[in-house]
């Protein structure tokens, strides 16, 4: 029963993509049944996924819910797939996410509906089998495939840059794919195998190592993204329609750092030392660089957009300080970040829809016509900057915890988001809640029962992930333990000039 729930929790939203496009009927009628069809997929899926979640066993070493079928047997390539406690919590963030995200865009997405549902049931299908692939070619062709409906949601149902926007999320992450496949070839090569499970003890020289930690920071860089490899993300995230900007944020920026993990700080422990203290510093560009960006936005989608970026910093110097509690808090950032970040999104989203404009400047005071949107905004903002007794706090406290025995530099300034965040977030929460009423904000309505029933659960998740840390933290923390003081990766760094913490008495 185990490997068939992965296998249907993985291909129900394909199947549901394939049903959704062969609806009968014209126009609006198809569209709706096409839009109710995949919102019950999702909360079937996202259900099925609930039952991984609890049969799934922490203290169990190794896989589980494992899959391996012949498919090219004599390359070493098969169709490998399972979970351990990494790829279990982001198939939950990605079931959790799809069905609000196709909620978000019942109103705001008018035209071919049909095909837009399609396109976000074959991004879920993509993400689930990337997440549990096992086999590096098997991720490779799942990675590539969520770049066909990523890119079709951003160049049909985009705003006016749309087609550009579309053209550099493409031509970005393809090009970085390329030095994945070179990677993934040169691995084969030696190894005589693509399984990942073999790979991992395959034991590439230390220079080989180098070469190919470095092809995979180029392919994964792009889609975290790293700086300078994130001149993409502004314009995909602000053209992106409402529904597609939450799951690129939420979700799709996730596989760049879960790549990073797997294919990076795990596997070439030698190789990861070596290049740690160079991503850290990237990682700290990236978060002072975006905050200070931020600052000087005037479009409320485009701030949000440099304020992911800003975090999605943090989440790189997390994985880089090689610590135990700092790939944790990078874990745990990436599951708050996709929650807060789409909530984020809906919010600015519910507002803009109302008022026909995301200009900063021409609005003020909705505060006193959306209360409820007020009160649920202000709980996403504190989350986005770190409040204690939300997720994102506890995720950036591991992370600077980890950081901390690598450099007190680099913890004082990757902490800088906390402070910096504050002051645009909160910025950005007066100029457009508060102050006098302009413009039409007058005639706004607060929000409707749909739009409650898609911010209500990531409000619940936000202050559960912050109170209750340990109900996600049990379930990959023993992986991350195991994996990190197994490969030697924990071993302090001359050139990190600085001791990583040895947490196996926690």
């Amino acid at each position: 029963m185990q490997p068939i729930l992965l296998s249907l929790i993985t291909y129900l939203p394909l199947a549901g993509a394939v049903a959704a496009f062969l609806c009968p009927g014209h126009g609006p009628e198809r569209d709706r049944a096409a839009r109710w069809l995949g919102l019950w997929t999702t909360l079937l899926t996202f259900g099925l996924s609930v039952l991984m979640w609890v049969g799934f066993d922490p203290s169990q070493p190794g896989l589980q819910y494992e899959t391996r079928l012949g498919w090219l047997s004599d390359y070493g390539i098969s169709y490998h797939t399972g979970v351990d406690g990494i790829s279990l919590v982001f198939i939950m963030l990605t079931a959790f996410l799809t069905p609000l995200a196709l909620g978000a865009g019942w109103r705001s997405v008018q035209t071919q509906g049909r095909d837009f549902v399609a396109a976000m049931l074959l991004l879920e299908t993509a993400l689930f089998g990337l997440f549990s692939a096992q086999d590096l070619v098997l991720f490779y062709v799942f990675y590539e495939a969520t770049l066909i409906p990523g890119c079709l949601m951003i160049g049909i149902w985009g705003g006016a840059k749309r087609v550009w926007a579309s053209l550099q999320f493409f031509l970005f992450t393809f090009g970085g794919s390329l030095f994945m496949l070179v990677g993934l070839i040169t691995m084969w090569l030696h190894a005589g195998t693509t399984d990942i499970p073999a790979l991992m003890h395959a034991g590439f020289s230390h220079s080989l190592q180098g070469w190919l930690l470095l092809a995979f920071l180029l392919a994964f860089g792009v889609k975290l993204p790293l700086f300078p490899l994130h001149a993409w993300l502004p314009d995909a995230y602000t053209e992106a329609p409402t529904p597609a900007s939450a799951m690129l944020s939420g979700v799709l920026s996730k596989t760049g750092a879960y790549g990073l993990l797997r294919f990076g700080v795990l596997m070439f422990p030698d190789a990861v030392r070596q290049f740690a203290p160079y991503v850290l510093a990237l990682g700290v560009v990236a978060i002072l660089y975006a905050a200070f960006v931020a600052f000087a936005q005037t479009d409320m989608k485009r701030l949000i957009a440099y304020s992911s970026f800003s975090h999605m910093g943090m989440i790189a110097v997390g994985l880089f300080t090689l610590t135990a509690e700092g790939i944790d808090g990078a874990i745990f950032q990436m599951l708050s970040h996709g929650v807060v970040i789409a909530a984020l999104f809906f919010c600015v989203a519910a507002v803009a829809w109302r008022a026909e404009t995301r200009d900063i400047d021409a609005l003020g005071g909705v505060a006193k016509q959306m209360p409820v949107l007020a009160l649920l905004a202000m709980l996403f903002t504190m989350a986005n900057v770190g409040l204690p007794g939300t997720g994102a706090f506890v995720g950036e406290l591991l992370v600077l915890m980890g950081a901390i025995h690598v450099s007190i530099w680099v913890a004082l300034l990757a902490g800088g988001t906390m402070i910096m965040g504050a002051v645009y977030m909160l910025s950005l929460y007066r100029r457009v809640l508060f102050g006098s009423v302009r413009g039409t904000v007058g005639l706004l309505r607060d929000l409707t029962v749909g739009e409650i029933a898609v911010l209500a659960p990531l409000a619940v998740v936000t202050l559960w992930m912050g109170v209750h840390p340990g109900t996600f933290t049990r379930i990959f923390d023993p992986m991350i333990m195991q994996a990190v003081h197994g490969s030697g990766v924990s071993v302090a760094s001359s050139a990190m000039h600085g001791p990583v913490l040895h947490l196996a008495s926690r």
